[in-house]
């Protein structure tokens, strides 16, 4: 049921948003050098890795100086880019991975394999999922580059405290991963995305 929920609204997604990323392609392309999308190595289900589609919202090379993105003005990020990531709009080629099956539109969020390595044992069945779009972690650290901002060491402070309540929230995810509470997800990451 959710695996035909996800193909059916990513491919209606990808086609009517079709122009929004004509548009967003041509304005990222015309500002700053390199590609239109950002592929980064996410760990997915079973713990295997797979490229995550976005938006590139930094100039190239600027994910070698940190994985993190630290503020809600990181010198790193385009103009564009910033706009893009404070409506989450960088996020929507990620229909691409929904419809080819490696993510859904609600599941833990991936993160990249340096984080995933301090995963406990137990903390490893999250991989037992495909990752999501958006998930209650999402929602709680909607403004994740601002508590990143405030320290002297932000990958000490997402490894020690950001981390490990996004293992919690997943874990309770896990719980009851119906396609209701999928959809209340959905509505209240719109909500929260367009409250800013």
């Amino acid at each position: 049921m959710k695996r035909v929920f996800d193909i059916l609204f990513s491919f209606i997604g990808l086609i009517l948003l079709f122009p929004f990323f004509i548009i967003i392609s041509i304005i990222i392309m015309v500002e700053s050098k390199g590609p239109v999308f950002f592929l980064q190595e996410r760990v997915g289900i079973n713990n295997k890795d797979f490229k995550i589609f976005k938006f590139r919202t930094m100039y190239v090379g600027s994910d070698k100086k940190g994985l993190l993105t630290v503020g809600d003005r990181d010198p790193r990020v385009t103009k564009v880019g910033y706009f893009l990531r404070k409506y989450k709009f960088d996020e929507i080629p990620q229909l691409i991975n929904v419809f080819i099956g490696n993510m859904s539109f609600v599941g833990p969020r991936p993160e990249v394999r340096k984080y995933v390595n301090h995963y406990s044992e137990n903390d490893l069945k999250i991989l037992a999922i495909k990752p999501g779009i958006t998930d209650y972690a999402s929602i709680h650290f909607r403004n994740e580059a601002e508590l990143l901002k405030s320290v002297k060491d932000p990958d000490l402070l997402y490894v020690k405290e950001i981390l490990p309540e996004k293992i919690r929230l997943n874990k309770l995810y896990l719980n009851n991963p119906t396609i209701y509470q999928d959809f209340k997800i959905i509505l209240n990451t719109i909500r929260v995305v367009f409250s800013k």
